[in-house]
């Protein structure tokens, strides 16, 4: 099957390139798909990863980046704000990662 690039727009090509180039470095370089419905189930999940799990430099993409907490004194990187731990979900089976802030139950 042959795709024309649409009329008027010269760098269409240029987006999937780069789309289908992070999908092969970051996903199927590292995982061996086994059948069709495999990579089928990867691509959706890193898909579902790389338009919502990760900020994206495009206005507008994506969900909007977690708020900011407010600071009373200079935090370290590896310090975060009282009452609130860090949560971590696995993607792709542990091959990305997802961290979130979480406020602890009272």
């Amino acid at each position: 099957m042959i795709l024309k690039d649409p009329v008027r727009a010269p760098k269409a090509n240029a987006s999937c390139e780069r789309l289908i180039g992070s999908l092969r470095r970051e996903c199927l370089d590292w995982i061996i798909p086994l059948n069709e419905k495999h990579v089928r189930t990867l691509v959706r999940e890193w898909a579902a990863h790389y338009n919502y799990g990760r900020p994206h430099t495009i206005l507008g993409s994506g969900p909007d980046p977690p708020p900011r907490l407010p600071v009373e004194r200079q935090i370290q990187r590896h310090e975060f704000p009282e009452g609130f731990m860090i949560k971590k979900q696995s993607i792709l089976g542990g091959l990305h990662h997802e961290y979130r802030l979480e406020k602890i139950a009272a």
